[in-house]
């Protein structure tokens, strides 16, 4: 096998079944020690127990692995940092963390309470910055680190009635852009991973035939593949069914509409010529932006 995990320490959250599941055993079948994080909660997020954790943690030692149970909450930092101690304590480093961990609260927006809206996002966006937040520091102090983020279509393109569910998956992109960015220098990659797949959190919206099709264990290459030592960074993996895609934010061209008491009207007139994507580019930062518009600005000043 090529990609070869052995002497690397993994997190995986959210690993007591489903698509978690699937990647703690498949890193520990390549080698890794891996501890699984799961609460053990129902797929709203209530309740828990460290059984499922425990569960997957015994099938990897059974199978000859090395693996320990963990049941924090990814929204309890406290609890989170431990976690973390807990396998540097065991294992002495942290080489990977797979942020799988979440919940579902899907209602239409209009219908959707708050407290669901805000739970959601403190789950799956909160809970990969305190798992984040605790990797760092042994991260870069060994100059090595890949981070996977679970994104979600419904967080890149939208999904009926996932208002909060896409919002938070949204917003681990923007969270990856930037951690792949700052952790360059200490050889931490991040990414993210938009699976497509059969879970508890998918079963009463698919048909058994399309069920049977979206495997969990299908989109595990992708995960392994950006856990990987040859991992790329800011690489958004989209995965389903055997299939592999890339979705990436892009910018246009564009054009140089001016300022004036007209500019407003003159923008809607050539909209379409500003979204065309020919030309668009993937930018490295968020500053090209900025420098595009600035470096046409000066370009029609002179």
């Amino acid at each position: 096998m090529g990609l070869d995990f052995k002497g690397r320490v993994a997190i995986v959250t959210g690993a007591g079944g489903g698509l978690g599941r699937e990647h703690a055993l498949a890193l520990a079948r390549r080698g890794a020690k891996v501890l699984v994080n799961d609460l053990g909660g129902a797929r709203d997020g209530s309740g828990g127990s460290t059984s499922a954790a425990q569960a997957v943690a015994d099938e990897i030692i059974a199978a000859g692995g090395e693996a320990l149970a963990n049941g924090a909450s990814v929204t309890d930092h406290e609890a989170v940092a431990g976690m973390v101690q807990q396998a540097v304590d065991a294992w002495g480093r942290v080489d990977i963390l797979v942020n799988n961990a979440g919940i579902l609260r899907d209602k239409s927006f209009a219908k959707m309470d708050l407290a669901d809206f805000r739970l959601v996002v403190d789950v799956h966006l909160m809970g990969a910055v305190h798992c984040c937040k605790a990797v760092w520091p042994f991260m870069t102090a060994q100059k090595y680190g890949r981070i996977v983020m679970t994104s979600s279509s419904s967080g890149l393109y939208g999904n009926f009635g996932q208002a909060n569910y896409g919002a938070a998956k949204m917003a681990l992109v923007g969270l990856m852009q930037t951690l792949a960015i700052e952790g360059a220098k200490s050889d931490i990659r991040v990414n993210s991973l938009a699976p497509t797949a059969a879970t508890r959190m998918t079963e009463d919206l698919m048909t058994p035939e399309v069920l049977r099709a979206l495997e969990p264990a299908a989109v595990v290459p992708a995960m392994l593949v950006l856990a990987s030592e040859d991992a790329p960074t800011r690489t958004v993996l989209c995965a389903g069914a055997g299939s592999f895609e890339a979705a990436h934010v892009t910018l246009t061209q564009g054009q140089w509409i001016g300022t004036g008491d007209d500019a407003p009207e003159r923008l809607a007139a050539a909209l379409d010529a500003v979204r065309a994507r020919e030309g668009e580019t993937v930018p490295q930062s968020g500053s090209e932006q900025g420098r595009l518009e600035v470096g046409r600005a000066m370009a029609q000043a002179r």
